[in-house]
């Protein structure tokens, strides 16, 4: 027993400790989509599924929920974000050329289908899209596919 008791207190100030531990915030002063939009031109429906589902972890700014100031899910959440812009940046869409814009296209398309995104951790929080949802996501990412359609 005082083996449990002595683990569980080095867990406790193991996680207090964390709690002093900020990982950075992906904080641009605003979400700039501008070029995003203005290119791929996404009507409201879609716009709406970016907004809720997509931009926190794929634009340079993030909105952070609450917990995300408790540690570990700070450390947790800022991985993911990084991560999450590491692969696909919306506020960096000015600097892919039309062959990196193509296949981050199709990248989302087959991450969509698949269901590989939104990610399940996101989802189990914040909700998941629809069937109606995901076909019109893949429509409108499949119509500005073809502006970037390299011969």
């Amino acid at each position: 027993m005082k083996i449990v008791k002595k683990i569980l207190i080095a867990l406790l100030l193991v996680l207090v400790a964390l709690q002093f531990y900020r990982p950075e915030k992906n904080n641009a002063s605003y979400r700039d989509v501008a070029a995003f939009v203005a290119d791929t031109q996404p009507n409201q429906e879609i716009t709406a599924i970016l907004e809720n589902k997509c931009y926190d972890c794929h634009s340079n700014k993030t909105v952070y929920p609450w917990y995300a100031e408790v540690a570990p899910i700070s450390i947790w959440l800022a991985d993911h974000i990084e991560e999450g812009n590491e692969h696909f940046n919306v506020s960096q869409w000015d600097s892919y050329d039309d062959k990196k814009k193509d296949h981050k296209l199709d990248e989302l398309i087959e991450e969509v289908e698949e269901g590989e995104m939104p990610l399940d951790s996101y989802t189990w929080l914040h909700g998941g899209i629809t069937e109606t949802e995901k076909e019109a996501l893949m429509a409108w990412a499949a119509k500005a596919r073809e502006k970037y359609k390299v011969e």
